[in-house]
């Protein structure tokens, strides 16, 4: 495993201008296919790539790795395409509910894990957009661990769970009725102790039946943008081996 270095953070950013967004976006291009991440931190990037393709008349199509996603580009006019018709996309960018300095990741607030990560399974290079309250030592210190089951036989994978040392509860929405994922599956949010080997959880659940995806993305981030309190970016970069 390769240790991360940092490059010197950038002077604080005028009023009004979102550095985090704009670093995210600054890498796309006229004829790229650009993988559009979930959730909020994700969101203020695709809102700056939308004024960037008015504003400079960008030739992109973008791929969506979610439904709400999906609506937020439709309401931009940000031309998309269907993920069913991609083999590679260019360029990704994505937020975490946490992040390493090893740039490992942990996703699933919005319920897309596996969108998300087919999204960047298949992109030649795939940024991770996150706030400084987001950078942990250990995964898991503050964010609970999402992992998605399929819905038929949920009480026997769940105990599965819990001889891995997992414990959690079943999601569910503000009114009480069960979370859906965008492709139908059950989330559990659950604990992961913090003497855990995360490589090692992550092989686990790839063994267990039942279970569709969970939120740990160990390898897919080529680079980390860090947003720090005051506005400036501090980026993490895997060292040359």
């Amino acid at each position: 495993m390769t240790n991360p270095s940092t490059t010197s953070p950038q002077a604080q950013p005028p009023a009004g201008i979102d550095r985090l967004a704009l670093a995210g976006i600054e890498p796309v291009r006229s004829g790229m296919i650009v993988g559009l991440g979930t959730g909020r931190t994700a969101n203020r990037a695709i809102r700056a790539l939308s004024q960037r393709v008015r504003d400079e008349k960008l030739d992109i199509d973008c791929v969506c790795s979610s439904l709400a996603t999906e609506a937020l580009a439709k309401e931009l006019a940000l031309p998309t395409v269907p993920f069913n018709d991609i083999e590679t996309i260019d360029y990704t960018f994505d937020g975490a509910d946490e992040v390493d300095h090893k740039l490992r990741m942990m996703k699933g607030h919005h319920g897309a894990i596996t969108r998300q990560r087919l999204v960047a399974a298949v992109s030649t290079r795939c940024v991770c957009l996150a706030t400084e309250d987001k950078l942990v030592n250990h995964l898991g210190t503050k964010a609970l661990l999402a992992i998605t089951l399929i819905p038929f036989g949920v009480a026997s994978t769940r105990n599965r769970l819990r001889e891995l040392g997992l414990s959690g509860i079943l999601r569910r929405t503000l009114d009480g009725e069960v979370f859906v994922s965008d492709g139908g599956g059950v989330l559990f949010d659950m604990t992961i102790p913090q003497t855990c080997d995360i490589e090692q959880l992550a092989m686990a659940l790839d063994h267990v039946p039942g279970v569709v995806d969970h939120g740990l993305f160990l390898t897919e981030a080529d680079e980390v943008i860090i947003e720090c309190k005051k506005g400036e970016i501090r980026r993490l970069l895997p060292e040359e081996s």
